[in-house]
């Protein structure tokens, strides 16, 4: 299996790197309320990073072409980011 570059594997890197620096320099950037849950914020982002590398990998067996991939996986970031917008 050759190693192929897509926007969930992006956003699983991106969604790591936001956990070890919350972990390391804490929650102090989310704001004061939220100081103390430094542990449960980084859980919640591993937890992310997990679910979408498991995503990604089920996403390449059923779309072997980059080209197609790239069109699912930014098609299912834009949906996601739509829905969490016309929630909040």
């Amino acid at each position: 299996m050759k190693f192929r570059i897509t926007p969930l594997n992006i956003a699983t890197a991106l969604m790591l790197v936001l956990a070890g620096y919350i972990f390391i320099y804490g929650a102090k950037i989310v704001g004061h309320p939220y100081e103390h849950w430094t542990g449960t914020i980084t859980a919640i982002f591993t937890f992310f990073a997990v679910v979408i590398f498991y995503l990604d990998i089920m996403l390449r067996n059923f779309f072997p072409e980059t080209k197609k991939l790239w069109i699912v996986e930014l098609s299912f970031i834009t949906l996601t980011a739509v829905l969490l917008l016309l929630i909040k």
